[in-house]
Parts: C-alpha cells; structure tokens; sequence
C-alpha cells in the first residue's frame, strides 16, 4: 500500500491505496473553509496553522496500515509554501522512521489522476485544468509526456469566481456559491465582453472580465436582486472564454478524449457546456467524481502508484516543497 499526503493550500487530506488493485482503502479530509471564509479567502499562515493540527490526528486513524505500506507520497509542488512544508515533513518522518521510499507528488499531475482513483489510467487525452490556481490545456500522453499547450496570462478560471463571490459579499469557496446563484439569473442579462475574443492567441485571461464585473456590482448600488443576473452573466461569459479558445485549438488539434479536472470542473454549467463543444468532434469526455475534483489525498495516491512502478522515489534529504511549478 501507498500513504498519500495533500496539503497543498487548504485542505489536510490522507490516503492509503492498494498498489496491485488501485484500490482505495481509506481516505480522510479535513477542509478549512469555515476558518477561512471570515476573511474571504485563504490565509496561509491559519492554513498552516490548522494542517499541523489535522495531519497528525488523520494519520493516527492510517496506523494499522503502516505495516503494509511500501511507500509514502506526497504533493510537493506547486502550492503554497507554509502549507506544502507541513505535509512535506510529515511524509519524511514517516519514510526514514518506517524505511520505506518516498514519493513527491505534482499537485497538477494529481489532477490529472483523478480521473484514475481506482481506475487504469487511459492516455492519451487533452485535459482541460480549472482549479483556483490554474487554468491551462494539456496534452498528456503518459505520466512522463505531459505538455501544456495553453494557460491563463493572468488569474485562473477558479479565481475569478472567488474573487466575484468576494465582491458580491457572498464568502468563499466562491465558485459553488456563484453556480448557486446564477442558477436563478438571466446569463445575458449582462453584455460582458468576452476575454480575448479577438485575439488570435490560444491563451486565456480573466482579470478584464473581472473588472467589468466589479463595474456592474458598482452600478447596481447595493440592490442584491441584481446580483443573480451579475452571477448568471459572469459564469456564462467565463464558460463561453474556455470553450471559445478551446474551439479555436481543436481546429487543429482535434480531440479523441477529452477531460476536465480540478476545483472548478465541478461547475455544472462549465461541464454542459463543453459536452456541446465535443459534439461535433465526437469525442469521449472523461470527468472525475464531483468529491475527487477539489484537492485531494486520493488522486496523490494514484499517481504515486504509478510512479512507485516506475521507481520514481526521492530522498528524503533531496525532497522540498516548491510552492510554484507548472507542467
């Protein structure tokens, strides 16, 4: 078996996964969005703080596995470096005081493998990754050929509903909190221009349409029955960027298999949208279980069984937590 740490920003998760079935034993998160939501986002130093707390009462529940583990893995990049450190530690002590190898994990190519918590993996695919950090398209191959094609020149899809649900006074997470309210609004009730529309560039870009939001939110003047037509507008347009870049690029780059991954692929809207799109090319979707899309143990389990396959350890003096890398 394969013990997983995910600590990456602000959720303290664990796993154990049978290496032969891919069988997930045990898993275990412990989210701080309570903690958080007072201040509106993520503070990284109460994140820290509250992962030193968590991990170790979740690995407690993990001792009767020890005996099988084989190896331990965890995120090691990117993320944000207080909190990445807390698992980082964690998962060295466990592998020099049990002597097993230790695995560091790409959050990103985590991602990636939550299409595969308990499954074969299946490559190769175009993978679309929307998560509050990252927006970017990727054509994967293996574990070992991973390209990114496309990315966002400036905030991420995920961080653009954050920060919206910021400024509608509505808390955070925000991304579920503006599905939820748009779920009532007119989508084109607000003519936002879309990011990039004629640009040429198959990249993306969020900050402008934010702006435009916050423009809107000014003018409705604290009447909140407005905010549901804000919402509906600003997912539809921040859906319509992704699927009008990604119709650009499958013009030559069309798709056979097709995923979606990430915090922000649980947004329904955004998964309706893009089955449309692979319509015409008649492309297979892969899409993860809603509970496996924001960050988790699990899907760092996965991939470290097939990286424990290919020998691909790390020593404990050598590994340390990179809060920025991409793929």
């Amino acid at each position: 078996m394969i013990l997983s740490i995910e600590s990456s920003c602000d959720d303290s998760a664990i796993a154990i996964t049978e290496i032969k079935t891919k069988k997930l034993l045990f898993h275990k998160k412990i989210s701080q969005e309570l903690e958080h939501s007072v201040y509106g986002g993520v503070v990284p130093e109460l994140a820290a703080r509250l992962h030193a707390e968590a991990l170790p009462k979740i690995l407690a529940e993990c001792e009767p596995y020890f005996k099988d583990l084989k190896a331990v893995a965890v995120t090691s990049t990117p993320g944000l470096a207080v909190t990445l450190v807390e698992g980082v530690t964690m998962a060295k002590a466990i592998a020099i005081s049990l002597d097993i190898p230790l695995i560091g994990v790409n959050h990103l190519i985590g991602h990636i493998y939550s299409l595969f918590i308990q499954k074969e993996s299946q490559f190769p695919l175009t993978v679309l990754l929307v998560s509050g950090g990252h927006t970017q398209v990727m054509e994967v191959k293996s574990l070992h050929e991973i390209q990114t094609v496309a990315k966002s020149m400036d905030d991420s899809f995920g961080e653009s509903f954050d920060k919206v649900a910021k400024m509608i006074g509505l808390g955070y997470p925000g991304g579920p909190l503006i599905e939820k309210l748009a779920k009532d609004g007119d989508r084109l009730k607000h003519n936002f221009t879309v990011p990039l529309h004629q640009s040429p560039l198959i990249a993306f870009s969020y900050s402008g349409l934010k702006n435009a939001v916050r423009l809107a939110i000014q003018k409705a003047d604290g009447d909140t029955s407005t905010y549901k037509d804000i919402a509906a507008s600003f997912e539809h347009i921040a859906t319509k960027h992704l699927t009008m870049k990604l119709k650009k690029y499958f013009k030559t780059n069309p798709p056979k298999t097709f995923a979606i991954v990430g915090g922000a692929s649980a947004n329904l809207y955004l998964r309706s949208q893009i089955k449309e799109l692979l319509k015409p090319h008649n492309a297979d979707l892969l899409l993860s279980d809603l509970k496996y899309c924001s960050d988790n143990a699990a899907m760092i389990g996965r991939v470290a069984i097939d990286m424990y396959e290919n020998k691909m350890f790390t020593s404990p003096h050598e590994l340390s937590s990179a809060p920025r890398s991409s793929l």
